[in-house]
């Protein structure tokens, strides 16, 4: 096994777990302690972990951008609820927006599973593209845009050019955050500007997020609640939240 491998398995685990020791990991990996430290010490350079006694504790920060295929791999059964609900949503001819999340790939396999029909997706989802390769009847179309390492995204002032130029029936994004005051937020500058110009240019503006992103605030600002004409999320959030999706017209659709 290569070292990144390691890694990977070791932040997949840190995910799960929330914690790590040496010497179990050493056991587990067949290496000696002195190189699961220095994995460790690559993961806590990262930022994806913070150091413990005899081990290493998950970043729970909420800035800290993890790689895609973790990300992917987190919540799966919420992001297929998520994913189920926005199926219900979607109609045969629509033209959507799909931004680069990792929710968004449980969006567009639901949607091929689910058999709809003659829809145009636009996408700066790499992995969506990959996944929606051979979607018969459908309309895909890159924004283009700058590789972004680690996320399967383009990203930049080129897929706003591109985002800009379209007016679609949905556009559907996640985020890190959303919070009564600060709105809907993200870690990563580029992912927010190319999230808010989707919204801007879209009919229906739909946030699909899990419950953990909740109360959370993130480093950069996408949009205001009030930009939102619909929140959908795997479980029924408090009541504080639905008086203000009511105040601000928002319809909200949850797993029951």
């Amino acid at each position: 096994m290569l070292a990144i491998e390691r890694r990977n398995e070791i932040l997949e685990k840190l995910q799960t777990d929330r914690r790590v020791v040496v010497s179990e990991l050493s056991q587990l990996y067949d290496v000696s302690e002195e190189t699961i430290r220095r994995d460790l010490e690559k993961l806590v350079n990262d930022g994806y972990a913070i150091k413990s006694y005899g081990g290493a504790v998950i970043n729970e920060n909420v800035n800290i951008e993890l790689p895609f295929n973790i990300r992917k791999n987190r919540n799966i059964v919420g992001k297929q609820h998520i994913a189920d609900l926005v199926s219900r949503v979607v109609k045969d001819g629509d033209s959507i927006m799909l931004d680069a999340s990792s929710t968004a790939v449980y969006i567009a396999k639901a949607l091929l599973e689910k058999g709809k029909k003659n829809l145009t997706v636009i996408t700066n989802s790499i992995e969506i593209i990959i996944e929606l390769f051979d979607a018969q009847d459908w309309t895909i179309l890159s924004t283009g845009g700058a590789s972004r390492e680690g996320s399967f995204a383009l990203v930049g002032p080129q897929t706003d050019k591109m985002i800009r130029s379209y007016h679609v029936d949905k556009a559907i994004i996640s985020c890190k955050g959303i919070d009564v005051d600060a709105g809907i937020t993200d870690s990563d500058e580029l992912h927010a500007n190319n999230k808010a110009t989707m919204l801007a240019a879209a009919t229906e503006k739909i946030l699909a997020v899990d419950s953990s992103k909740f109360d959370k605030t993130a480093f950069t600002n996408i949009a205001p609640l009030d930009d939102l004409t619909m929140v959908i999320t795997d479980e029924k959030p408090e009541e504080k939240w639905f008086r203000t999706f009511q105040e601000s017209g928002i319809k909200c659709i949850y797993s029951e």
